[in-house]
C-alpha cells in the first residue's frame, strides 16, 4: 500500500545542475556576486560551446544564443592586443585534453578590454573518456590594471585591489583538493591538482542514479508499505473502539485497554516521526526527499491533525480519577466526560486513509472494500450515539424518575432483565439490558435505518430518539445512495473486459450466422478470436502506443521486436536511430492453427519473422518446407523491381508469432540508412522465397 504515486525516480544526468548548484555554495560562502563558465563539447572540431551560464553572459556582455556553437576557446573575445602565445597555449591546452590556467586580456562585445584569470579543465564521463570541457573566467582587470580615478586612490584602491586579489585567491582555493602528508608530489603533479576539480565541486558527466539521504525512507519502499498497513489496521481499530468507549463507558479503570491504547499512541506518535523523515512526490512529478522540503511540507498538512489524535487522552483522565479524596465530585464528573469525550478527536486519524484514496482508487476491489467499511463504520458509529441518548433519557436522575417508553426500558423487559428501584440500598434504579445486548441491539437499529428496512421491532419514541431518528434516514439515504451506486460501478468495470469479450463474441456468431458462414469456418473464426483474445487479453496494442509520445513510442516498439533484432546477424549494425525507424514499421500477428498467411498467386508484400511456433509451405498439396522460431519468409524486395506473386501456400500448424514489416515500409527505411541497407541485404537469409517455384 505505497501511498499514490512513486514520482520520477529514472536516472537522470544531473552534471549541470551540481555544475551550477556546488558554484552557487562557493559563491555565497565567498561572498561573490557570480560565477562565470562555459562548457564546450570536447568531441566536435573547434570545441564548440554547448552551456554558458548567466555570469559568463553578463560578464562578457553576449547574449547566450550568441556563444553558442562559438568555440570554448573564446576566440570570438580575442583583440589586438591579445597575446598570440598565450593563445596558443590555450589552443594547446584544448587539443592535449589537459588542465590548465591563463592570465589573458579579452574583450567584451562592447570592445571593452578585460583581463581574465582563465581556468581549463576536462570534464570526464564514466568509461574515463573527455567529453566536456569546463572553463571558468575571473575578472583580475583590477588587479592588472587599477584604474587611476579619485575613487581607487588610497584606502579606496587598495580596497579594489583586495578584492581582486581575494577573488583570485579564492578560485584557486575552489579548485585545490586537499593534499595528504607523505605523498611526493613533482611540479606538475601539483599543478594538475591545483586545476583539477574534485568530486565534491565537479562530477562526472553521466547517468547518476537518484541518492536519497541515509535518514530518509522512501514512500513506495517494502519498510514503509508494511508500515502503512499497520496505521490503517490501528486507524480502523481506532475508528471502531473509541466512538465504542466514548458512549459505553468500558475503560474507565481498565489497565489492561489502558496499556493496549498507549501502545497505539506510541505506534501513532512514531509514525509522526517517520513522516518528517519520508519522501513524497512533488507538483511536477518529482520525488522530493530534501529533508527540510519534506519537514515543510509535513509541517503544512497532516502534521496538525496527525498530532491532535495521538495526545494520550486515556493517562490523562486516569490520573484525573486518581484522588478518591477529593469533594469536588460535580467538577470531577465533568473533567471526566470532558478528557473522555476528547478521545473523539483520534478519529482524526481516518485521515491518514484520505491521504491514501488516490492509491486506492486505482483498484476496483480496494475501493469495494472500502466502501463497505465506510458503511459498517458509519453504522456503528450511529449505533453509539443511539445508546447514548437512550442512556441519558431513561433516566432523570434528579427526580429518580425512569421512561417507561424509552427503548431501552423496552429492550430490558423484553430480555428478562427490567429495570428496577432499589428502595433498602443506594436508593437509585438498577438493573437493565446488559452491555453487549444493547449494542448489538443499538447496531440492529441502525443498519435497519440506513438501509430503510426498518422492521419496527425497534422504534423511537422520545423526541430525542425521533429528531435523530429522522436525521440518521437523511444520513441513510445519502449513503445509502452513494455507496452501494458506487458498488454497482466498481462491479460493472471489473468485469467490463469480459462484458466486452462477450459482447464480441456475440456480434461474430451473430454475423456468422447471418452470412451462413460454412461450420468449419465458422470454427476456424471462433477458434482465431478466442486465441487472440487470451494472448492480447483484448488490448489494442495500436491505441496503447498512440497514447505515447513519439520517442517513447519507438522506444516501445524496440522492446516488442526485440527478438527480432537480437536472433537475426542482418540488425546487428544497424544504429539505434535506424533500429527504432525499423521498429515502428513492425506489426505483431497471431495466428492460430490452420490459418493461411499467404495464399498461392496472392501478391507478397510483407518480410515476416517467426518468433514462435510452426508453419507449413505447401506447393501442388505438398509440404516443400516447415518453418519455426528464427525462420524468415517472404520476397527480397530490395533486390527485385516487380512485386512477387507467392508461388506457395503458408499454412500455421500451431499457435504462432510472427513479425511483418511492409514492403514500402522496409524500403523506405533502407532507402534513408544507406550503410545499414548494405549490410541488411548481405546478411538477411530468406529461409523460403515466396517467389521462387521449387521443381517437384
Amino acid at each position: 500500500m505505497a501511498g499514490g504515486r512513486r514520482g520520477l525516480v529514472a536516472p537522470q544526468n544531473t552534471f549541470l545542475e551540481n555544475i551550477v548548484r556546488r558554484s552557487n555554495v562557493w559563491t555565497l560562502s565567498h561572498k561573490q556576486t557570480d560565477t562565470n563558465f562555459v562548457l564546450g563539447n570536447a568531441q566536435i572540431v573547434d570545441w564548440p560551446i554547448v552551456y554558458s551560464n548567466d555570469g559568463f553572459c553578463k560578464l562578457s556582455g553576449y547574449h547566450r544564443a550568441e556563444v553558442m556553437q562559438k568555440s570554448s576557446t573564446c576566440s570570438f573575445m580575442y583583440g589586438e592586443l591579445t597575446d598570440k602565445d598565450t593563445t596558443e597555449k590555450v589552443r594547446l591546452t584544448f587539443e592535449n585534453y589537459e588542465m590548465n590556467s591563463f592570465e589573458i586580456l579579452m574583450y567584451k562585445k562592447n570592445r571593452t578590454p578585460v583581463w581574465f584569470f582563465v581556468k581549463i579543465a576536462p570534464i570526464r564521463n564514466e568509461q574515463e573518456k573527455v567529453v566536456l570541457f569546463l572553463c571558468t573566467f575571473s575578472d583580475i582587470t583590477a588587479f592588472k590594471q587599477p584604474i587611476e580615478d579619485d575613487s581607487s586612490k588610497g584606502w579606496g584602491k587598495f580596497a579594489r585591489l583586495t578584492r581582486a586579489l581575494t577573488s583570485s585567491r579564492g578560485v584557486l582555493q575552489q579548485l585545490q583538493p586537499t593534499v595528504h602528508k607523505g605523498e611526493n608530489v613533482h611540479k606538475h603533479s601539483r599543478l594538475a591538482e591545483v586545476l583539477q576539480l574534485g568530486s565534491e565541486i565537479l562530477p562526472q558527466y553521466k547517468q547518476e542514479t537518484p541518492k536519497t539521504p541515509p535518514h530518509i525512507i522512501l514512500h513506495y519502499c517494502l519498510f514503509k508499505t508494511t508500515w502503512d498497513w499497520v496505521i490503517l489496521i490501528l486507524t480502523f481499530y481506532t475508528a471502531i473502539m473509541v466512538p465504542y468507549n466514548v458512549s459505553f463507558k468500558t475503560k474507565q479503570n481498565n489497565v489492561t485497554w489502558l496499556v493496549v491504547d498507549s501502545i497505539v499512541d506510541v505506534i501513532f506518535l512514531v509514525d509522526i516521526v517517520l513522516n518528517f523523515h519520508t519522501t513524497f512526490v512533488g507538483p511536477a512529478g518529482e520525488v522530493i526527499s530534501d529533508p527540510k522540503l519534506i519537514r515543510m511540507n509535513y509541517l503544512k498538512t497532516w502534521f496538525v491533525i496527525d498530532l491532535l489524535s495521538c495526545l494520550p487522552y486515556d493517562v490523562i483522565n486516569a490520573f484525573e480519577n486518581v484522588d478518591e479524596n477529593w469533594n469536588h465530585q460535580a467538577v470531577t464528573q465533568g473533567i471526566s466526560s470532558l478528557f473522555s469525550s476528547l478521545k473523539v478527536i483520534r478519529l482524526l486519524r481516518l485521515g491518514r486513509v484520505a491521504r491514501k484514496l488516490d492509491h486506492y482508487i486505482e483498484y476496483g476491489a480496494a475501493v469495494l472494500v472500502l466502501l463497505v467499511c465506510v458503511f459498517g463504520l458509519a453504522a456503528h458509529w450511529l449505533a453509539c450515539i443511539w445508546f447514548s441518548i437512550g442512556d441519558y433519557e431513561v433516566i432523570d436522575e434528579e427526580t429518580n424518575y425512569v421512561r417507561m417508553d424509552s427503548w431501552l426500558y423496552i429492550l430490558a423487559e423484553s430480555v428478562g432483565n427490567p429495570y428496577r428501584f432499589n428502595v433498602s440500598g443506594s436508593g437509585k434504579w438498577e438493573g437493565g439490558p446488559n452491555k453487549d445486548s444493547v449494542y448489538i441491539t443499538s447496531l440492529y437499529f441502525t443498519m435497519t435505518s440506513l438501509t430503510s428496512i426498518g422492521f419496527g421491532n425497534i422504534a423511537p419514541t422520545t423526541d430525542g430518539e425521533k429528531i435523530f431518528a429522522v436525521a440518521m434516514m437523511m444520513i441513510g439515504s445519502l449513503l445509502y445512495a452513494t455507496i452501494f451506486g458506487n458498488v454497482t460501478t466498481i462491479f460493472q468495470q471489473m468485469y467490463a473486459n469480459t462484458n466486452r469479450y462477450h459482447e464480441m463474441i456475440n456480434s461474430v456468431r451473430d454475423f456468422l450466422k447471418l452470412y451462413q458462414v460454412p461450420k468449419g469456418l465458422s470454427e476456424r473464426v471462433m477458434d482465431y478470436i478466442a486465441s487472440t483474445w487470451s494472448m492480447s487479453r483484448g488490448i489494442d496494442t495500436e491505441k496503447v502506443l498512440q497514447i505515447c509520445p513519439k520517442d517513447m513510442r519507438a522506444d516501445i516498439c524496440v522492446h516488442l521486436n526485440r527478438k527480432v533484432f537480437k536472433e537475426h546477424p542482418a540488425f546487428r549494425l544497424a544504429s539505434d536511430g535506424c533500429l527504432r525507424a525499423l521498429a515502428m514499421e513492425f506489426q505483431t500477428i497471431h495466428c492460430a492453427p490452420g490459418d493461411l498467411i499467404y495464399h498461392a498467386g496472392e501478391s507478397v508484400d510483407s518480410l515476416c519473422f517467426v518468433v514462435s511456433g510452426s508453419l507449413e509451405v505447401i506447393q501442388d498439396d505438398e509440404v516443400v518446407a516447415i518453418l519455426g522460431k528464427g525462420d524468415v519468409f517472404g520476397d527480397v524486395f530490395w533486390k527485385e523491381v516487380t512485386l512477387a506473386q507467392a508461388c506457395a501456400n503458408v499454412r500455421a500448424l500451431t499457435y504462432c508469432d510472427l513479425h511483418v514489416i511492409k514492403r514500402d515500409a522496409l524500403q523506405k527505411v533502407l532507402e534513408f540508412y544507406t550503410a545499414f541497407s548494405n549490410h541488411f541485404s548481405r546478411n538477411l537469409l530468406l529461409t523460403y522465397n515466396l517467389r521462387k517455384r521449387i521443381t517437384l
